[in-house]
């Protein structure tokens, strides 16, 4: 491989940084019309009066679309569901009210300015019906199984272990609700041509937005175009089918225009779901060794009662430790709120938090350091199935990571380091993701010119997913990386997966070599000018991949397979240094480490773009990040970044990431993912330095200066 392992730019980096690349938001189209939201205000009930005279007297109104008008639609109704559309109300198609942000108008203007000015002038009047909004974790019951997640899981009697330990720790935590914030808000461009409908939007699931539209219009899916050549990031809430992009090609089609809808901020926040709360108990007990003999976690998540996904928070904790006896119970809760979704990392994000600080509070008790209980408890096997995993090198990731970070020079006591008025801590905590692995359709051509094009509808959200494939393709093919083009994120190419699940680098890849050796096959075992001119042709070009029941068959059986025989996960070790005044309690994170054991690196330029990324992310969880939602109505208090408060450059300091880079013999190119672990063990990172540095154990984020002082 001459490719693979290079940091190449990206391919994408001269259109973005240029302002070429064209988005949703950037498509034209003559006669091109602007649509605005009205959103519910209250939280559950019904509306009796919709009066829409002033919004239609404001200049440039072209229509206003309330349920009295609105075109019905139908909502898939198998096995894709809420879960493709982000929740099961068919918005502006009933008078019914589920949660406080739910749209009931919907104007189009010739303006976006005129489009919004009118929709703040359209006035409802509601029957209000009781509610539920408050997050009470009493109130969950337990979640049940699927095939794709496990409510729960247990070895042994962890219960009566716990009680028998010589020593034990038993905590609770909690972490509010978050929502996504990609620099992109959800944008919809719409075009109706006849019964042929071309759709531009934000998603980061080309398949499942057309596969929605075509049930939602009663449209043939072959005269659905959906394209989504970039997309300014997604983390999660671009993957389901928004009530956005429905009721912007609802609006095109009504008035017979090009319709374009782009959510503002509240918008966003108000229609589309975030990160769950959580209320989780981790309790382990332990020998004076620090063998763990119990270990139990529990968590309450919410759903929306129209839809959501629930959260896998206590996955992490039947694989990471070698316990004698394990419990693992998810209970969820349903609100009458917007539909949960999911955000980087769901689950493991907020899971590990929990987890991560309990062991550091369980090596506190001992007066052990914090990595070797964790090493003591390394497990060879999984520790509840047995099964063996498909690698796992997490040993050496905590040896890289404590060699970089400088890790012996940390003396144990809290508040034993200090600079000046600075308190320094040193926290610790292991990172954790098991990626998917979906299926993908592509094509590939060779030409006499001696260049390959590959074409996959998979997803660019500005991780680098087309020069990642273009690396691999090139290696495939034996032939130099500037002379792969790729294709992507259009509807109109061979099916590829949704961007989520750490899985598309590796997917994509199983489709590109896959083509690369049935085109080696067609040219005779060689790819190459010279092997084409035999052959008498100009170019030649080969297919992979089945038709839409053949790729469920396909991932069915990859994923039993999957569950069947292995673990398979990406993990790594969180190093993080903090500095607390000791008067004020200010909080700056002021150095990074991070290894991790992700299998192959593709590209090193990207994959530390991504893990630096998803780092961030997690020092926002530990330290800003919070959706205020008004318990007594459903309303999200903070809906926009002024008062949703992410990390900013002065927020973060250098983030060194080192990975192993030994290939997963189990997923194509050796491939594992680094999209999401970077998020995983941050919080706890965080907060375990915090501890160190101030004696103070916050088990409620975001930690806030009040709960250091």
């Amino acid at each position: 491989m001459t490719a693979i392992g290079k940091a190449f730019d990206r391919m994408d980096g001269v259109i973005k940084t240029t302002g070429a690349a064209k988005f949703s938001g950037d498509q034209l189209y003559p006669g091109l019309a602007h649509a605005a939201l009205t959103h519910a205000s209250i939280a559950r009930g019904r509306i009796v009066e919709i009066n829409t005279t002033d919004a239609t007297k404001v200049p440039g109104v072209l229509a206003v679309i309330t349920h009295h008008n609105a075109p019905k639609m139908k909502l898939p109704t198998s096995r894709l569901g809420p879960a493709v559309t982000g929740g099961s109300v068919r918005c502006l198609n009933t008078d019914e009210v589920h949660w406080d942000g739910q749209p009931v108008a919907l104007v189009v203007a010739d303006t976006q300015e005129a489009a919004r000015a009118a929709a703040a002038r359209v006035h409802v009047a509601y029957e209000q019906l009781p509610s539920t909004v408050e997050f009470v974790a009493a109130d969950a019951t337990p979640q049940k199984s699927s095939m794709v997640q496990s409510g729960s899981a247990r070895k042994g009697d962890a219960v009566a272990a716990l009680a028998s330990a010589p020593v034990s720790v038993d905590r609770e935590y909690s972490t509010p609700p978050q929502n996504h914030n990609a620099i992109e808000p959800h944008t919809t461009t719409a075009l109706w041509d006849g019964d042929r409908l071309t759709v531009h939007d934000s998603t980061q699931n080309i398949d499942g937005v057309r596969t929605t539209l075509s049930s939602a219009f009663g449209v043939a899916l072959d005269n659905i175009h959906v394209r989504a050549e970039h997309v300014g990031g997604g983390f999660g809430g671009k993957f389901q089918v928004w009530p956005g992009t429905l009721l912007a090609v609802l609006a095109a089609r009504v008035t017979g225009r090009p319709v374009r809808l782009m959510l503002s901020r509240e918008a966003v926040y108000r229609t589309v779901g975030g990160r769950t709360p959580s209320v989780q108990r981790v309790a382990i007990g332990a020998d004076h060794d620090g063998r763990m003999t119990s270990l139990i976690h529990t968590s309450a998540t919410r759903l929306g009662r129209t839809g959501g996904s629930p959260e896998a928070v206590t996955v992490q904790s039947g694989h990471l430790y070698d316990a004698q006896n394990i419990l693992l119970q998810q209970n969820v809760v349903e609100l009458d709120l917007v539909a949960n979704t999911a955000m980087r990392a769901p689950g493991e994000a907020i899971g590990t938090f929990a987890l991560e600080s309990t062991v550091d509070e369980l090596a506190h008790e001992l007066g052990m350091d914090p990595i070797e209980l964790r090493m003591r408890n390394e497990p060879t096997r999984d520790p509840i199935g047995d099964k063996p995993f498909t690698r796992r090198n997490l040993r050496a990731a905590y040896e890289l990571g404590a060699k970089e970070f400088g890790w012996e020079q940390r003396t144990p006591q809290p508040r034993s380091m200090r600079d000046g008025q600075w308190l320094v801590g040193w926290g610790v905590a292991t990172a954790f993701h098991p990626p998917v692995h979906l299926v993908a359709n592509a094509t590939l051509r060779f030409s006499a010119d001696g260049t390959a094009l590959l074409r996959c509808a998979f997803h660019e959200m500005g991780m680098g997913a087309a020069t990642a494939q273009a690396q691999i393709t090139a290696d495939a093919l034996g032939i130099p990386f500037e002379a792969v083009r790729v294709e992507y994120g259009d509807s109109r190419l061979p099916v590829g997966p949704m961007a989520g699940g750490s899985n598309q680098t590796a997917t994509v890849a199983g489709a590109v070599t896959a083509a690369a050796a049935k085109l080696r096959r067609a040219l005779g075992g060689e790819v190459s000018v010279a092997a084409l001119a035999r052959k008498g042709k100009s170019h030649v070009e080969v297919s992979v991949g089945f038709g839409r029941m053949g790729n469920q068959v396909r991932l069915v059986s990859k994923f039993l397979r999957d569950k069947r025989n292995w673990v398979r996960a990406t993990t790594g070790a969180q190093f993080c240094e903090v500095r607390v005044d000791a008067d004020t309690g200010e909080i700056r994170v002021s150095r990074w480490v991070g290894a991790f054991d992700c299998g192959t690196v593709i590209n090193p330029k990207t994959a530390a773009s991504q893990l630096r990324g998803g780092i961030v992310l997690g020092i926002g969880t530990a330290l800003s990040e919070e959706t205020l939602v008004d318990p007594r109505t459903g309303r999200i208090m903070n809906p926009g970044l002024a008062e949703y408060h992410l990390p900013v450059h002065a927020d973060v300091p250098r983030i060194d990431v080192h990975w192993l880079d030994e290939p997963d013999p189990t997923m194509p190119a050796g491939v594992l993912g680094v999209g999401e672990v970077g998020v995983t063990g941050a919080a706890a990172a965080v907060a375990n330095a915090i501890f160190h540095a101030t004696g103070k154990r916050v088990r409620d984020l975001p930690i806030t200066l009040d709960k250091v002082v």
